[in-house]
């Protein structure tokens, strides 16, 4: 079935780029409006092109009739070709030439005669009892509903279909398995459409007074069942192809093991090095931050989770200053201030998110690290305890140990991030206060 799948693949984007793209080669009608109609006694001499909220041909196109709209109905005569996207597309009349058709709901009624092949792509199609398709019959759809008598081969990709009508080619089939969980009817998706989505039921159907002259090829991972004699060639059923590439495979204990080491490895090499930089250019600043954590613990935790708080009240604070001023000086029709407010808000809040994420992930624990190595150190009277390196070593090994724990990791991590993030507020408020008394 790869190769239907390539030919959906090709035609589908040949469908579109031909609806996007078409350029007129001859002399062309052109119509807009919310409602076009073309009645019953209006002859087209020319191709028409249409782009309308809603859309009725009753009357008769001589040449290519190219359309795009919400809800489209052609009951009159297209003597060319038919190229329309919508919500929705129904087709009552004739068209001459070949049919490609897109949009949610898509349907052939009754009367519908399709001089040759019908290319539909959407959420459901449906071909009713009495429609005709003088060609092939290529469709990509959620669901599909084949009542009508197509001429030629069909070749369907559709997560549900259900055959009923008269086939003089082969069926070329790939259909969602009736197994696999199913979503809701497509018809959930579009309640003010104008037509009677049909319910297919899940996986592939063959009715009893279907005919298929030639041969019917299906993918299904178990064969289904067809009635006697509906198919006069060869019946074949594919295996659904997975491709083992996209497949997730739970990854092994020892893969699990082998990633949590390898991360645990990252984490301390990246906090020792950043650790090591940050003592180098600010040794006073780590220090102070330690000596607030070692004298005050309880308020550093406490002041720590008040720290946490206040950004995202900060967040908070800046997006509602941010719009009512923007709607404010909107208003005034002072936009350069308005948007002047707007960018300096949105910078706020990205400049505010990377600092608390840097602070949160690297200072708070080099800072817990380094205290935590040098407390272990003295209380084994060690002359490590005043080297700049190996306390830090120390604590970041356990730090990093600590927080990487299943199911308790995170408590350590919160823990070694308030008492970080209140050490650096409580500095933060001694600095200012230093500074004001200074002035």
């Amino acid at each position: 079935m790869k190769t239907t799948t390539k030919l959906f693949s090709i035609f589908t984007l040949i469908a579109i780029l031909t609806l996007a793209f078409a350029t007129p080669v001859m002399a062309f009608d052109g119509r807009t409006g919310d409602n076009v109609i073309i009645k019953a006694d209006e002859v087209i001499n020319d191709d028409l092109y249409v782009t309308a909220e809603n859309f009725t041909l009753d009357g008769t196109v001589k040449g290519d009739l190219i359309v795009i709209g919400s809800n489209i109905t052609i009951n009159g005569t297209v003597e060319g070709d038919l190229m329309a996207g919508g919500q929705s597309v129904v087709i009552n009349g004739t068209v001459n030439g070949d049919t490609r058709i897109a949009g949610a709901a898509l349907q052939l009624g009754a009367g519908a005669s399709l001089g040759e092949d019908l290319l539909a792509a959407g959420a459901s199609l449906e071909t009713k009892d009495g429609s005709t398709t003088g060609g092939e019959l290529l469709v990509g759809a959620g669901q599909t509903l084949l009542a009508g008598d197509v001429a030629g081969d069909v070749f369907a990709g559709t997560g549900a279909l259900e055959l009923s009508g008269n086939f003089g080619g082969d069926v070329n089939a790939e259909v969602g398995d009736a197994s696999q969980e199913t979503g809701p009817s497509p018809s959930m998706y579009m309640p003010n459409t104008t037509v009677a989505i049909p319910s297919v039921n899940p996986g592939f159907t063959v009715d009893k007074d279907a005919t298929i002259k030639g041969n019917l090829v299906y993918t299904q991972s178990s064969d289904i069942k067809i009635p006697a004699d509906v198919v006069a060639g060869k019946i074949t059923r594919n295996e659904p192809k997975v491709d083992v590439s996209n497949t997730y495979v739970a990854p092994t204990p020892a893969q699990l093991a082998l990633t949590w080491t390898f991360d645990l490895f990252r984490t301390i090499v990246t906090l020792i090095l950043l650790g090591l930089l940050l003592g180098w250019l600010a040794p006073k600043f780590v220090n102070s931050l330690s000596e607030k954590i070692q004298g005050t613990p309880a308020a550093s935790l406490g002041w720590g989770v008040v720290a946490f708080a206040a950004f995202f009240f900060s967040i908070l604070l800046i997006i509602v200053v941010m719009t009512i001023g923007g709607l404010f000086f909107g208003v005034l029709t002072l936009g350069g201030v308005s948007g002047s407010i707007i960018w300096l808000g949105l910078l706020s809040i990205f400049a505010l998110t990377i600092g608390f994420i840097l602070v949160t992930s690297f200072l708070t624990k080099i800072v817990v690290a380094w205290l935590g190595g040098k407390m272990i150190f003295k209380s084994m009277n060690s002359p490590l305890a005043e080297s700049k390196i190996w306390p830090l070593v120390l604590g970041v090994v356990i730090v990093a140990l600590l927080t990487a724990l299943p199911l308790v990791g995170w408590l350590f991590g919160l823990a070694v991030m308030f008492f970080g993030l209140g050490a650096l507020w409580i500095w933060g408020r001694e600095a200012w206060q230093a500074r004001k008394a200074a002035v």
